[in-house]
């Protein structure tokens, strides 16, 4: 067997050259932003994701599922059997659209909730709006996020520390207090926090507040809800190739070197991490829970 040295060496290191790699195009967009105007544009496993059945007949709330990591969850739920809700924006009907005929294609139930999750009305509406959609409820993934770069706390304005505060923190709570009640034994709750919980960035000093806070929140609830059997674990992204980054995210030359430091060189494409939530999901993992599961290209961060 060829050492991983030698492989990158004469460019057969697949792990490092199967997705694309820095250098990106000069972009930008509007928060939230949409994944079909990203260059290259991301993969969600549109194509390449096959399901198995771990997910037969479970019905799953998505937050932020209309791109990036909730996109490629949603998509990799419905092919695993799972009748799929997903919250988003209404800037962000576009990318919905798209995810929603995916989950059809899927031959399972799709529903799309748009609406502002900063909002705690909204939140509880969501969580109904979502059961009385799939007759009931037993897989959250709290997953919608906010990020903006930001190069110092003078610049830190209170308005983006609450907005990002409200989606990232507050809703997570709202919603998972609202969705308890509907939740039977052996479902699943699932947060993304983010290797910048662990290692933060200068530019993103209230991100990475809001990704520390989730950690502590998942391991805590999964204390709070396992005489309910429920299990709660959160999953830690690195560096994703996702809308979030190129729509105020991080920087333009961030972007353009996005995921370069990587040890295997480049950014994640979404659907390398949708079987993570997968498996968290399982009815057969069932004896995980207060766990952050890390995917950061190889750096190690957790």
């Amino acid at each position: 067997m060829a050492d991983l040295k030698s492989e990158k060496k004469s460019g057969n290191n697949t792990h490092a050259t199967q997705f694309p790699a820095p250098p990106f195009a000069h972009q930008k967009q509007p928060f939230p932003g949409l994944a079909g105007k990203m260059q290259p544009r991301p993969d969600h496993g549109e194509e390449s994701y096959k399901g198995s059945g771990k997910l037969n007949g479970r019905k799953v709330l998505i937050t932020g599922g209309d791109s990036g990591i909730g996109r490629a969850v949603a998509i990799a739920y419905a092919r695993e059997g799972a009748d799929v809700a997903i919250n988003y924006l209404p800037e962000e009907e576009d990318d919905a659209c798209e995810v929603i005929a995916l989950i059809k294609k899927a031959g399972r139930k799709a529903a799309a909730i748009p609406g502002d999750i900063r909002d705690e009305a909204f939140c509880e509406q969501l969580v109904s709006q979502a059961v009385d959609a799939l007759g009931g409820l037993d897989i959250l993934v709290n997953n919608a996020g906010r990020q903006q770069f930001c190069e110092s706390i003078e610049a830190l304005t209170t308005e983006a520390f609450d907005a990002t505060f409200k989606t990232n923190v507050y809703a997570m709570f709202w919603i998972t207090k609202a969705a308890i009640p509907h939740l039977p034994q052996g479902s699943v709750i699932i947060n993304t926090s983010s290797v910048q919980a662990y290692e933060p960035s200068e530019i993103l000093l209230d991100y990475a507040q809001t990704k520390a806070a989730i950690v502590v929140f998942t391991k805590s609830l999964a204390k709070q809800l396992a005489p309910k059997g429920i299990r709660v674990n959160a999953v830690a992204p690195g560096p994703y190739w996702t809308v979030l980054q190129c729509s105020g995210g991080q920087p333009q030359e961030k972007i353009e070197q996005f995921g370069a430091n990587a040890p295997l060189g480049r950014p994640g494409q979404p659907v390398e991490i949708a079987l993570l939530y997968v498996t968290l999901a399982a009815p057969e993992n069932s004896y995980s829970s207060g766990q952050v599961w890390c995917s950061d290209g190889g750096t190690g961060t957790l």
